[in-house]
């Protein structure tokens, strides 16, 4: 098994980062009980309205300074990619992102204003890898990956330090999954300081392979075709990471799933209650928390239960967004 992450890693990524990833607030869904109250970790308001930048930031920041000159390249399905054209832009060279051709222009768009090369490939991981590898030996760019990095982990980990920071006595932390990068270091930072808290991941049911993968033991890849059922794109990765898998089984306590439905009904929620936009995928945590609670209910003597769910981004497609808060079918609130 390799080495996790440490926390004295993480807190070496939040040193770089200051200045850099803003300190996102925790933000209250109104509407919630004061018994039960639910907090929203607000990494839709990075400057590239994702998490992703502390991971791309804390990794790219990390290489030698021979190793940066020849520039950067990421493959991602979006927000990494922005992330990586971000932290590249901030840091003076350049950045060469491969990207799936059914990726949201918005997407899009926004890493070509940073200064980022678009190459686009098939919607399949081995074909964002097998180009990123080619073009990365191929001009010496230093290769940034989405989640299956010890350096992305520690990125994302910064997260869990700053909501320990701002609720020291939180009781779970909802956490979306994709490649398994923000989860492996969220719970990492969490669980070395507050063991007691619960780390539970959320994925769409239609892009389950975390879940699957996290019963049976070992990765379980599912089809790009079964995958791309979803509207949250950014959580359309076949299979988690490796290193993010061993974090999983060492360091989070449940994954839970979502359905569509309930996916745009936590976009509307957290529009209406939050003020907050995020996208399908960004949305995926609050939908979680949502679900596990109408179903096993929140009913506790003591103090106030204390819930976060991340909301990990806003880059949503504005004409989709737009259907999506007009919608009014029967809700989860």
């Amino acid at each position: 098994m390799p080495d996790l992450v440490t926390l004295e890693e993480i807190e070496d990524a939040a040193r770089r980062l200051s200045g850099v990833a803003v300190r996102t607030p925790l933000v209250p869904l109104r509407g919630t009980a004061p018994s039960a109250p639910l907090l929203l970790k607000a990494e839709s308001l990075q400057p590239v309205g994702s998490f992703k930048l502390r991971g791309a930031y804390a990794a790219i920041s990390a290489l030698p300074e021979e190793e940066r000159k020849s520039g950067v390249i990421a493959h991602s399905s979006g927000n990494h990619a922005q992330a990586v054209a971000y932290a590249a832009n901030v840091l003076g060279i350049p950045a060469v992102l491969v990207m799936p051709n059914t990726v949201p222009a918005v997407k899009v768009d926004a890493c070509r204003l940073l200064g980022a090369e678009i190459v686009f490939v098939e919607p399949t991981i081995e074909a964002r890898v097998e180009t990123a590898d080619r073009l990365a030996a191929a001009h010496g760019y230093a290769l940034i990956p989405p989640f299956d990095d010890r350096r992305i982990i520690a990125g994302q980990g910064t997260i869990g330090l700053e909501i320990l920071d701002d609720e020291p006595e939180v009781d779970a932390v909802f956490v979306p999954i994709s490649g398994g990068g923000l989860i492996s270091g969220i719970a990492t930072a969490i669980k070395a300081k507050r063991p007691e808290t619960k780390v539970i991941g959320v994925e769409p049911e239609l892009a389950a392979d975390a879940k699957a993968s996290f019963l049976a033991g070992q990765r379980i890849g599912w089809p790009a075709a079964e995958t791309g059922r979803t509207i949250a794109d950014a959580l359309r990765v076949e299979r988690i990471g490796e290193l993010p898998f061993e974090h999983l089984r060492a360091h989070v306590d449940d994954i839970i799933t979502v359905g569509e439905d309930e996916i745009r009904e936590a976009m509307r929620l957290l529009a209406r209650r939050a003020g907050l936009v995020a996208e399908p995928g960004g949305a995926v945590a609050t939908a979680g928390h949502l679900v596990s609670t109408a179903s096993r209910g929140r009913h506790h003597a003591g103090r106030p239960q204390r819930h976060v769910a991340i909301v990990s981004g806003c880059n949503v497609d504005p004409k989709l967004y737009a259907e999506i808060l007009a919608e009014e079918p029967p809700g989860i609130e």
